[in-house]
């Protein structure tokens, strides 16, 4: 291969990334200025300079920019590596004892919920309706948010081991609903909570569910 032919092909692929990260951008602004229902694939090309076919080619369809856009905002940039692999998630490995291990992993979810929680109001304000696309995304966020939840435990797991008592599947099914965007949009949007005041709360709360399920006299 010359290497002029490789030059070309490194700079077509640099474009095309950056024609996807003006696309995630403008949609973005769209979603949060206009919501969900508002925004259209020829509006949001439009604003980001492109075709209609170009972002269709780049991304997807309406719910493929929403989902590119929160996963944007999930971590932070758009390197392809998944949340478990990234830094601030191993470096929860480091905590001393159990407890500070559940506190980073709390402290985490709420610097998650602070990148993607207005993205998530307004979708959840407006609510999916009969969009197909939307109750998707949904659906596949929470998914993720519960395999997210199984990869801390995991984490914890390796790092300190799990008490004996520990109804593994009943604790997520617990951290998973306590660390729904409902809950963030409720205390955050709605009742007019700071994020400092949910993240300590988020991080009393999990603590004390994971001190319940660890107890030995837990109900069955």
């Amino acid at each position: 291969m010359s290497t002029d032919r490789a030059y070309d092909n490194s700079s077509r692929a640099e474009a095309a990334l950056a024609t996807r990260r003006r696309i995630i951008e403008a949609a973005g602004e769209m979603l949060l200025r206009d919501g969900y229902h508002a925004m259209s694939v020829s509006a949001l090309a439009a604003n980001a300079g492109v075709s209609a076919q170009t972002v269709y080619n780049a991304i997807g369809g309406k719910a493929a920019v929403v989902k590119a856009v929160y996963d944007v905002l999930l971590v932070g940039d758009d390197a392809p590596v998944a949340m478990q692999d990234r830094p601030e998630f191993r470096a929860m490995s480091t905590a001393p004892d159990r407890e500070a291990f559940v506190r980073a992993y709390a402290a985490l979810c709420a610097t998650i919920y602070e990148r993607v929680g207005p993205l998530l109001g307004v979708l959840l304000a407006q609510g999916a309706g009969g969009d197909t696309g939307l109750q998707e995304f949904v659906a596949t966020i929470d998914r993720e948010r519960r395999a997210g939840n199984t990869n801390a435990l995991n984490a914890l797991d390796a790092a300190h081991g799990l008490p004996p008592q520990l109804d593994r599947e009943r604790f997520i099914d617990i951290v998973w609903t306590v660390t729904s965007p409902e809950i963030y949009d409720r205390f955050v949007r709605r009742c007019g909570w700071t994020h400092a005041m949910y993240a300590a709360w988020l991080a009393e709360a999990v603590v004390a569910i994971f001190d319940r399920a660890s107890s030995a006299e837990q109900e069955d």
